[in-house]
Parts: structure tokens; sequence; C-alpha cells
């Protein structure tokens, strides 16, 4: 399935008010309801818009998803200036695994389920929210190590898996939970192997 850019397409210009209803009204069905469990008929309805006005931007139902899971996202898993680069990072985890922990979680869950058997839907994730969030990770990892604090020597396209690919795993095999605890244990835990100073 070909999914379509979201950017704005020409001719009629789009209206960033009703953008953002209709990403909020996704927001709102997904707050209690699967994504298999809304349409694009119930989106639009919410938000108080055509089907057609819908279909103008997204090409599909989880592109909206995707959108409006972005939109709500980056805002609450931010990575402070000013910081150390090691409490940075441990702010951002700490702010994605209280995030992951909640429904925007089980929307991520969802999202890469419905990837497996629908591989477009992955590209569109990877594209449109991945790769950005690993950009940003990446450019802090890199600090990090410029710093002085790890070792120069550190590889920090591994160090990015290692450092969030367990919370992708609690997220969808559900072992263990994704809470406090876990953040501030395993957060330290990276800090010690990389003999990072408190």
């Amino acid at each position: 399935m070909q999914l379509k850019n979201t950017s704005s397409p020409a001719g009629r210009p789009r209206s960033e008010a009703t953008r953002r209803q209709i990403l909020e009204a996704a927001i709102s069905l997904l707050q209690d309801k699967s994504i298999q469990a809304i349409s694009i008929e119930a989106i639009a309805r919410e938000a108080g818009v055509s089907k057609a006005t819908i279909y103008r931007w997204w090409e599909s139902k989880a592109s909206v998803v995707i959108d409006a899971f972005i939109e709500q996202h980056l805002i609450k898993t931010t990575f402070p200036r000013g910081m150390r680069p090691r409490d940075a990072i441990a702010h951002h985890f700490h702010s994605l695994v209280n995030q992951y922990s909640g429904w925007p979680g089980r929307l991520v869950a969802q999202i890469i389920a419905e990837g497996q058997s629908d591989p477009a839907i992955l590209r569109v994730f990877r594209e449109r929210f991945h790769y950005g969030r690993r950009a940003v990770v990446r450019e802090m990892l890199d600090e990090w190590k410029n710093s002085g604090d790890i070792s120069k020597g550190s590889n920090v396209e591994v160090l990015m898996d290692l450092i969030y690919g367990p919370v992708y795993m609690r997220l969808l095999i559900g072992h263990a939970p994704l809470d406090e605890s876990f953040a501030e244990s395993h957060i330290n835990y990276i800090c010690e192997l990389l003999g990072s100073k408190p």
C-alpha cells in the first residue's frame, strides 16, 4: 500500500487549524480505542470534517494515526538544552518511559504490529518519526562522547540501541514493566558501564 506524503499538496491550501483538529480528534478516539477499532469515518465525525478533507492530506487511517502520535509525543519527550549530555539523555529516557507506559506506548505497539502485515506503515513510521528521533539522540550522544565524560571510542550507533532497545522490548513483549524504577535503574546502569561520572 502506498502512503501519501502528508505535506500540503499543490492547489487548495492546507488549513493548519483543520489539520490540528483532525489530529486531536484521532488522539481523542485513541485514548480508549485501538487503531483497529476506529475508522476514517469516526475521525471525520469527531473532527467535524468530511472524509474527503482527511483523504486530501492523508492516504490512510494509519498515516493519520502516526502523525497524531508524533504531534503529541515530541513535545513531551524533549532533550533539554543547557544540561550535561548525560543529564539530558537521562531526562529524555525518563520522559520516554513515562509516555510509553501509558496509551502512547500502546499506540506505538499497535503501529509496529500493523506494520508487520503492511510494511508501508513501518516505512512511514520510520521516515516520519524514528529517523528524526534517532538523529537527535545521535547528536546528544556525540556531545556526550566529545565532552570526555565517556570514552571517545564509544560506538554511538550501538549505544543508541543499548539505551533504547530495552524500552521497545518491554513495550512489545510485556515481560517487565515500563516504570520509573526501570527508567532510573537502566539509565544508571548504562552510565556505570560507560564510566560516566555522577
